[in-house]
């Protein structure tokens, strides 16, 4: 995948190069940002999409069904950008994130107005391009007509469904709207459908498979990519930052309406509201180290982590049941049995 990556920003090159260093250097950024991290999670999902369907990897198209899954990672780069402006993250992967890099730019050479306003709007235009890019790398990869007319309308939904889960997170995190079924909507299209079930679907679909496999994909996908994101919520609240590349507790401090905190809060409220009152209070504000374990024992004590544990248990043991009587070819299913079980039980 990332010779894939590499390729296509060599291909770009002559494009960019007549509007000037400034824009070759913000490119250079983004190309940095998506070669030197990330783990391919939707590239590969969607590869095994293909394989699972009787894809050929050693078959005459399937460099090009590299490229077309490869173009996921370029949604992803966009994905990643924007919600480190919207979280206003300072690190990523253990580095300066895009927009933050982009205002030191601007510090640095002593520029008009605001450096965080600069990096902010820079950013986005970085996430922009990232974006359109991925659609040029996906329609311009070689895969047949019939097949990409098939993939085509997959990579549609996904894009509409990723955007509107996240504008929901957002919406939810302003409005202090904490119900369960806010969250649940939220992991279902801004995670699960995105980075799971809808690569899966994609690659399937590229392959030319039968009705049935595809709903056994979409199927496993959707309750692994549910279980995904709640082991990112942990991680997001208990992660050690040396592993995770993001400071611990940013969570509690963005507000972020999860599944962990509506479990926590609806428990708290029925059972222990003095407990619930206290939560709410260290949301959405700048903790010190202290209240940030108050926090997190909060929600110990609320039984919200336990039940947060027993819902990635079930949705990968459900996930895996779906898999087990596929008609999906051998490999492919032992690698998704085992990307299940390492991605729900992750520490990163």
């Amino acid at each position: 995948m990332t010779s894939a990556l590499e390729a296509f920003f060599a291909s770009r090159g002559p494009l960019v190069e007549p509007i000037g260093p400034t824009y070759a250097t913000a490119v250079a950024r983004l190309e940095a940002f998506v070669l030197s991290g990330g783990k391919r999670v939707r590239p590969m999902f969607a590869w095994l999409g293909w394989t699972a369907a009787g894809g050929e990897p050693s078959g005459p198209g399937a460099e090009q069904v590299v490229t077309a899954c490869a173009a996921l990672e370029l949604v992803q780069a966009c994905a990643l950008i924007h919600d480190d402006i919207i979280d206003n993250s300072d690190t990523r992967r253990g580095r300066p994130t895009v927009h933050v890099g982009f205002a030191a730019d601007h510090s640095a050479s002593k520029w008009a107005g605001s450096a965080d306003r600069f990096g902010m709007a820079a950013g986005i235009i970085c996430g922009d391009l990232a974006l359109a890019w991925a659609d040029d790398m996906f329609s311009g990869s070689g895969v047949p007509g019939p097949a990409m007319a098939r993939a085509r309308p997959v990579w549609a939904a996904m894009r509409t469904e990723v955007l509107g889960g996240q504008l929901l997170d957002i919406v939810a995190e302003a409005s202090g709207d904490g119900r369960r079924g806010t969250a649940e909507l939220i992991n279902r299209f801004k995670t699960a459908a995105y980075t799971v079930e809808r690569p899966l679907h994609l690659g399937a679909e590229l392959a030319g498979a039968d009705s049935q496999l595809i709903e056994d994909l979409r199927g496993f996908g959707a309750a692994i990519g549910v279980a995904f994101q709640l082991r990112d919520d942990l991680l997001g609240v208990f992660g050690d930052p040396a592993v995770t590349g993001k400071p611990s507790g940013d969570d509690l401090i963005e507000g972020k309406r999860t599944e962990l905190l509506a479990r926590a809060l609806d428990h708290g409220d029925q059972h222990d509201p003095s407990a619930a009152t206290r939560l709410r209070a260290l949301l959405g504000r700048e903790l010190p180290a202290g209240e940030i374990d108050e926090a997190r024992a909060i929600l110990h004590d609320l039984g919200a982590v336990r039940a947060i544990e027993a819902r990635i248990t079930s949705l990968t043991e459900r996930a895996l049941a779906i898999l087990e009587p596929s008609s999906m070819t051998a490999g492919p299913k032992r690698q998704l049995q085992e990307m299940a079980l390492s991605g729900a039980h992750r520490d990163h």
